[in-house]
């Protein structure tokens, strides 16, 4: 049934005044986003120990988590196409806050999943698509570096939120440091507050069907090779770090030390994701993104199987710089690849279904790792699967955009040039 609703022309990206505290918001909340489930990590082992579990089963909290935060995509975009980002963001902070804060009480590893897992996630979700939406709004020609900074609130917080956790650990427990990261989790609420919308200039009434989640973004080809490449890379780009903590700790590192190490990936992160996002914008990298990313998931994947027989610190650390490298550059690009392929207007459905479909990826890669451990005792094979995953994710998607997005641009130019040729036939 259609509605009536103003036809709007939204003002356009003005790439600085506004937009860079837009961008500070979309910081910190990509920064509790995708840290937040890793340094969580810290806390595996007392949880292990209260609950009588193994590792399969404390991963399942990080995995959960970041199910969330993927899964709940297409709810997300709803209720930003209904509400508004500002909103949806407020809601969200109250649910990731309060999920931490209930779970901080919890008596068995199954309210673990539903506190912190599922109502911490969901909060986080409702943060974290919002902020990317209202990035893009703020920003065009300066896109690739906001996508490259706001990136890196992932590394920033990454370092912090691993020795903080620890620290809180060591002083209160876990469950008083589940309490105080809920308090912590609140400034998400004050990011969605900062979230502006751009004015609009309002023309007149007309008759309109409002789409909640535009479905028609699935017919772009890019669209359906970029979903598959990224379903096999999440398979495998955040187990290392989600287990790394523990592998240091079983191989006699002291607790500090071990955490330490999701610092040093975020101290290389910080750096790696601006830089990337610099170079992503140069105007000779910018069209060929795709195979940009593609040597990101590469590099990425290589690190990790050239780095599972690492059994010391000296080499987790080397390792920890390569990873924070490449890992960095992967997180840089992988949203500027997305806003390449469906643009603005197409961003907030594609975003929510990409994320859905991840979120089953996501959902079997940490756990599976964790059952490789508990059953072999062994802790390079997660090394092999992860890179082997990043690897296979990379070379799909180089070859699928030469092979298939290549000949499609090619078809189309043909196609607009015989057209030309029938209208202006002497031209």
């Amino acid at each position: 049934m259609g509605i009536i609703v103003e036809d709007r022309e939204t003002v356009g990206a003005p790439d600085g005044g506004w937009g860079w505290i837009v961008l500070l918001g979309s910081f910190v909340v990509t920064g509790f986003s995708y840290a937040f489930p890793k340094a969580i990590s810290v806390y595996f082992k007392e949880l292990m120990k209260d609950f009588g579990c193994g590792y399969s089963d404390t991963a399942w909290i990080s995995s959960i988590i970041l199910a969330m935060l993927y899964g709940s995509g297409p709810i997300s975009s709803i209720m930003v196409n209904k509400f508004g980002c500002r909103p949806v963001m407020l809601v969200g902070g109250l649910l990731a806050s309060g999920g931490m804060i209930i779970a901080s009480v919890t008596t068995n590893i199954i309210q673990l999943y539903l506190t912190a897992g599922v109502i911490t996630g969901l909060g986080l979700a409702l943060n974290f698509q919002p902020s990317l939406i209202m990035l893009g709004s703020y920003f065009d020609k300066r896109r690739p570096l906001a996508n490259g900074l706001a990136a890196a609130g992932s590394p920033v917080f990454l370092s912090v939120l691993s020795p903080l956790g620890q620290l809180l650990l060591n002083h209160y427990g876990w469950r008083g440091g589940f309490l105080i990261t809920g308090g912590l989790l609140l400034n998400c609420c004050a990011c969605g507050a900062i979230m502006r919308p751009l004015k609009c200039k309002e023309r007149k009434a007309i008759p309109s069907k409002k789409k909640l989640l535009d479905f028609s973004v699935l017919a772009d080809l890019g669209l359906i090779i970029y979903i598959i490449a990224k379903f096999i890379v999440v398979l495998g780009l955040f187990v290392p770090t989600i287990l790394l903590v523990n592998y240091a700790k079983d191989q006699g590192v002291p607790d500090h030390d071990a955490a330490f190490l999701l610092s040093i990936i975020g101290f290389i992160d910080i750096f790696a994701r601006p830089t990337c996002g610099i170079v992503a914008g140069l105007k000779w990298i910018r069209p060929k993104m795709p195979y940009f990313f593609s040597l990101a998931l590469l590099f990425n994947g290589l690190t990790d199987v050239c780095s599972a027989t690492s059994t010391d610190y000296k080499g987790l650390v080397i390792f920890c710089v390569f990873f924070g490298l490449s890992y960095g550059m992967v997180g840089a690009l992988q949203f500027e690849v997305l806003m390449g392929i469906v643009g603005k207007s197409g961003f907030s459905s594609a975003l929510g279904l990409v994320l859905l479909i991840e979120a089953v990826a996501v959902l079997i890669g940490p756990p599976s790792a964790g059952y490789l451990v508990d059953k072999y005792k062994n802790y390079e094979l997660i090394f092999y699967m992860a890179g082997g995953e990043l690897i296979t994710a990379g070379i799909f998607l180089a070859l699928a955009s030469f092979f298939f997005i290549r000949r499609k641009k090619h078809k189309d130019t043909q196609q607009k040039h015989l057209g030309d040729v029938a209208i202006n036939p002497e031209g």
